[in-house]
């Protein structure tokens, strides 16, 4: 044994050693060569240039680490070249940690330069159960990404996986979007649902949309329904939890229609359009539609409506009456099947209407006098301009108004139901794309119609994922006459109709940010020589389609498969067999009154407007206005409200701006047919 002054000494000499050892541990510790303080598969919070620096500083051993954390601060910094050549400088060996996290980011790098299909590729051989939680929240965002926003199956499983990985509001968020996804699946889809015997939560869910679906339009039964759902599925994280959307359903009272002010200009101009809504109110709140409903009283086969409002008689001003154009057909020359009717309407109403002249006094003045007088509720105004002025005045009043401003305002109280042809446009974009179509050709007035029309269109066309629309543009019937005259007829080419888009915005899901990509490849203009061109959508009127159509076939072969498309504009009143024959395979929009849904109730309003199908669609319009107005808080409050009008189903979306969608029908064989 050592002497004890040995020790002493030896340890002594030893303690330098060791303080120095711990130093220089220390200083390691708090430099880049140490793995331990680079977790990859935790949260990455910091910037691109500080990981940048950490590997440039970095041992062999830990750079690669720093490598991706750099990468996926650059994807959320937007800096999608950066992040490309970084992925391009790893080193061909990645530990199995490091290749699922390559994955991960080479899969949003895809998202980001809209490339979904091959971020899917990225994302499936991924094995989820090694990835961290922070990483699976991850997973599932990216698949939820790539999915576009379609609704399928296999996107609520993305949901219902990401939901228990999630707190606070992006749990909400996921409750809400799973809602959103699951009450966008067509019927199709739904009939076709296969589950796992296991998938208890998607059984679930499926079970509220039908609980939802049973009861939308009896607001007091659906709070029962939603209550008896919870109790059955406790567990279930919507029943812990409920969609924002029905939550609203436990908070909803019905609104007070007692008294009504109907807003109208009762001279000038719009005093003919203003009669007829009038007129269609009065029926409607009076019980007079009972007498003259149809045999059948179911709603419309949603199969033969397609979203589509009318186009306004005046193609002018900013603040021109919203009034469709004349369309609709004879009853008694439409022999063939026709939609379902509408359900049948109530008896009178003892709510109190008062109209008020808005053409005759300042707007403000107008509602300040109903207010006065004791309205809970106004209908109109009518005119763009002056919806404009009420949706600014922050007034204490439910409005059900009849027209749309320019920029959308959300107001609680405030509710919005317009007849325009932009949004037949919108709807015809939706219905000809439906249709398996992806290069359309507009025919369209050489005029401020023309414009708003094709604008409208082509926006909601690039929405939907489609390429340019091209368009052409023609006179009226004296130079198309002159063209079939001289043999020139109508090529199917034209020019690329160029919309200002909005940019696109960041995608955040559960906390993984995708920004937009910082530019994007413009969708490519279709092939203006006409050979691509599969579908041509015509605004035109009745005279100019009987010209249009002929001039069209003058240039085509019998061959060409092109669909012929047309707005509720060509058809009007009057129609005889031999234009029928003449449109032989032209598909077109109208209202479900115009369509055959209520056969009697059309022909008496004919009657009353002397065929002037411009004020029977007003008169419709009147109609369903006292249906929205005495259900103000359903439509408001209630989620997937929907009701089957005259002018079409119904439905609200989250500003209260009523969406409809018409009946599309054909000519085929001289008949009139819904198109299936």
């Amino acid at each position: 044994m050592l002497p004890s002054k040995v020790v002493r000494r030896k340890a002594g000499r030893f303690v330098p050693v060791l303080l120095a050892g711990l130093i220089l541990a220390a200083c390691s510790g708090q430099g880049p060569q140490q793995t331990s303080n680079v977790n990859i598969q935790g949260p990455a919070t910091g910037r691109s240039d500080y990981y940048l620096q950490q590997a440039q500083q970095s041992s062999d051993d830990s750079k690669t680490d720093w490598q991706l954390l750099a990468i996926r601060a650059l994807l959320k910094e937007g800096k999608y070249p950066q992040a490309q050549t970084q992925l391009g400088q790893l080193p061909q060996q990645l530990s199995d940690v490091q290749q699922q996290e390559l994955q991960l980011l080479r899969a949003q790098l895809q998202i980001a330069q809209q490339n979904y299909s091959g971020a899917q590729q990225q994302l499936s051989p991924i094995k989820v159960a090694d990835l961290s939680s922070d990483q699976q929240v991850r997973y599932y965002a990216l698949q939820i990404a790539a999915a576009q926003n379609r609704p399928s199956l296999a996107l609520l499983r993305a949901y219902i996986a990401q939901e228990p990985l999630l707190k606070g509001d992006e749990h909400q968020s996921n409750i809400d979007a799973t809602w959103q996804a699951l009450t966008q699946l067509t019927q199709d889809q739904l009939n076709s649902v296969v589950i796992n015997a296991d998938e208890n939560t998607l059984q679930g869910w499926l079970d509220l949309l039908n609980t939802w679906h049973a009861n939308s339009q009896d607001p007091q039964m659906l709070k029962a329904a939603i209550s008896d759902w919870q109790t059955r599925y406790p567990q279930n994280p919507a029943a812990k939890t409920l969609p924002a959307q029905l939550s609203q359903v436990k908070n909803f009272s019905q609104a007070s229609t007692s008294t009504i002010a109907l807003l109208l200009p009762l001279n000038g101009q719009a005093q003919v359009f203003a009669n007829a809504i009038q007129k269609g109110f009065n029926d409607a709140k009076n019980g007079v539609l009972s007498a003259v409903a149809p045999a059948q009283s179911s709603a419309l086969e949603s199969a033969t409506a397609q979203p589509a409002p009318d186009a306004t008689a005046d193609s002018g001003a900013a603040n021109s009456v919203v009034s469709p154009a004349a369309a609709s057909m004879p009853a008694q020359e439409n022999t063939q099947q026709q939609p379902a009717a509408p359900a049948s309407q109530p008896a009178a109403s003892s709510a109190q209407i008062k109209v008020y002249d808005t053409s005759s006094q300042p707007i403000a003045q107008v509602m300040q006098q109903a207010q006065q007088d004791g309205a809970t509720l106004v209908v109109g105004p009518l005119l763009k301009n002056h919806v404009e002025e009420v949706a600014n005045s922050q007034t204490p009043l439910n409005v059900l108004a009849l027209n749309e401003p320019e920029q959308i305002q959300n107001h609680p109280n405030i509710c919005y139901f317009a007849l325009s042809p932009e949004d037949e446009a919108r709807d015809a974009a939706h219905h000809i794309y439906e249709q398996g179509k992806r290069q359309p050709l507009l025919l369209l007035p050489r005029s401020s119609y023309g414009d708003r029309v094709g604008k409208a269109f082509a926006e909601e066309w690039q929405q939907l994922g489609g390429a340019t629309v091209l368009q052409q543009r023609f006179g009226g019937v004296a130079e198309l006459k002159q063209g079939i005259n001289s043999g020139a007829g109508i090529a199917l080419s034209g020019t690329p109709l160029t919309v200002q888009m909005e940019q696109p915005q960041s995608v955040a899901i559960a906390g993984l940010t995708i920004p937009a990509p910082q530019s994007s490849t413009p969708a490519p203009a279709a092939d203006s020589s006409g050979g691509s061109v599969d579908a041509v959508y015509i605004v035109a009127s009745q005279n100019e389609l009987q010209l249009i159509k002929p001039m069209i076939a003058m240039r085509t072969s019998s061959r060409n498969s092109t669909a012929l498309y047309a707005s509720s504009r060509s058809a009007q009143a009057g129609a005889g067999p031999d234009f029928r024959l003449e449109m032989e395979g032209l598909q077109y929009s109208d209202i479900p009154l115009l369509s055959g849904a209520n056969p009697r109730l059309m022909q008496q309003a004919a009657k009353t407007f002397n065929n002037d199908y411009s004020l029977v669609r007003l008169y419709a319009m009147g109609i369903d206005a006292w249906t929205l107005a005495t259900q103000f808080n359903q439509m408001r409050q209630v989620a997937g409200f929907a009701i089957d009008g005259n002018t079409g189903k119904l439905s609200a979306d989250t500003d209260c701006v009523i969406n409809r969608k018409l009946a599309w029908n054909q000519y085929r064989q001289g008949q009139v047919v819904p198109v299936q």
